[in-house]
């Protein structure tokens, strides 16, 4: 039986029965409690969706550029792989489950708790490899998925095990060739952000995340890397300029939505929150490890309504408090989104005289897009393959965003802005 879920952003999202067994497990609906966007409804009063309905378009989505793929490419998958029409549907429900799990490690309020999430090992440098929500991914799907895929019999009628689908979402090297369609989930022009893109500028309000997604459906194709002779997902020459857009789009989001002052002032302290509630519940400010299923189980457990709760209650210190109250510590002091080594320095200079009576800082240091072997690989009509990089001045010429700020407190603002103000004057006066 097919049933058919309206969404927002793609209309109809379309599962079976299988799927809908699996969506309907509790570590999948425990996703209708983590908003995608933290609390930046503290700032865009309508983003209030939640990792439950991106995940639902990230299958979508993965589904739509696998089957356009597949379209373009049969002949060539099926002599690289050796595919049969029977293994290419094995394939497709492989990447459609990857796609439809591969959030359901995050922590309470998405990316806030990713600071919270406790040591994995000790690299040999001596500094620390922290767990990361595709960990607690990976690991609650082999433990809590096991039975409604593995052992369904029903339904499973492909016999796809857990570990194919986490093979999708880990990072480790495999010496599978079609670890490839990884790309459809973590790369560049990936499902995750052509849904995650469209779907938070639709609920911020904002028309800075749009771009040509059908477009770049209908140019997905597979390409040969030249010197490695790697499989890679690309795109037809014909669509660049929507690989730029996305690209464009990304850029503009971040700068606008998911890095806007008063929002990141909200993740620090829900950050802060969290950690005053989790060293009460645990001793130390770290969710438990996922290695174990009881650990797991524990870690299920935390979610948005339970941290709200426990804000509302009172028990998540002054951060709990300044979260109920809206007097988040207010922006004194920004570089410019570029900043030159002047403004560097300037800020160092302002850290080091005011450290003391300041809230926090906050440094963006994100760069949009990634030459090398990460660069997506455009192909032209002679099978000629180069980086998307070569054929746009745009890309070519972004520099990171590396915007650095001050932030005080709500009752101390006005002082701390002044100050830091008459500070700069004197020091550019001499």
């Amino acid at each position: 039986m097919v049933y058919y879920i309206r969404d927002p952003i793609h209309g109809f999202i379309e599962i079976d029965e299988w799927e809908k067994k699996i969506i309907n497990q509790l570590a999948f609906q425990r996703l209708r409690r983590i908003k995608q966007l933290s609390l930046s409804n503290m700032v865009y009063p309508a983003t209030n969706h939640t990792r439950f309905e991106h995940s639902l378009g990230v299958m979508h989505v993965a589904t739509q550029m696998f089957d356009n793929i597949v379209t373009r490419e049969r002949d060539f998958l099926m002599r690289e792989f050796g595919y049969d029409e029977a293994s290419l549907k094995r394939e497709r429900t492989i990447v459609r489950l990857a796609s439809l799990l591969h959030d359901v490690g995050h922590s309470p309020f998405s990316h806030a708790g990713e600071e919270l999430m406790p040591i994995k090992t000790i690299k040999q440098d001596g500094k620390p490899e922290y767990y990361q929500h595709e960990d607690y991914s990976i690991a609650i799907i082999k433990n809590m998925f096991k039975e409604c895929i593995d052992n369904d019999f029903k339904h499973n009628k492909l016999r796809i095990t857990v570990d194919e689908i986490c093979d999708l979402l880990d990072k480790k090297p495999s010496s599978s060739k079609k670890v490839f369609w990884r790309n459809l989930i973590s790369g560049q022009l990936d499902a995750d952000r052509a849904d995650y893109l469209l779907r938070d500028s639709y609920y911020a309000g904002v028309n800075y995340g749009k771009y040509d997604l059908q477009r770049i459906l209908r140019t997905l194709t597979v390409i040969k890397a030249p010197e490695t002779e790697d499989l890679l997902i690309g795109i037809d020459c014909r669509g660049w300029h929507a690989a730029e857009g996305l690209i464009i789009a990304r850029y503009q989001m971040f700068t606008q939505v998911y890095f806007q002052h008063t929002r990141r002032a909200y993740d620090h302290h829900i950050t802060e929150a969290m950690k005053t509630l989790l060293k009460k519940e645990y001793g130390k400010g770290n969710f438990p490890k996922p290695d174990t299923k009881k650990n797991i189980q524990e870690y299920l457990n935390w979610d948005d309504w339970k941290v709200e709760g426990l804000i509302k209650m009172g028990e998540a210190g002054n951060h709990g408090e300044i979260i109920l109250n809206r007097t988040h510590f207010r922006r004194v002091y920004e570089t410019s989104e570029v900043p030159s080594i002047e403004e560097l320095d300037e800020f160092e200079s302002v850290y080091s005289t005011f450290r003391d009576e300041i809230g926090f800082t906050d440094c963006a240091e994100k760069s949009w897009y990634k030459t090398g072997d990460e660069d997506i690989p455009i192909v032209d009509e002679n099978k000629t393959v180069k980086p998307l990089s070569l054929y746009s001045n745009l890309i070519k010429n972004f520099a990171p965003v590396r915007q650095m700020r001050i932030y005080a407190p709500y009752e101390t603002k006005d002082n701390i802005k002044k100050e830091i103000d008459d500070f700069r004057r004197k020091k550019r006066h001499g």
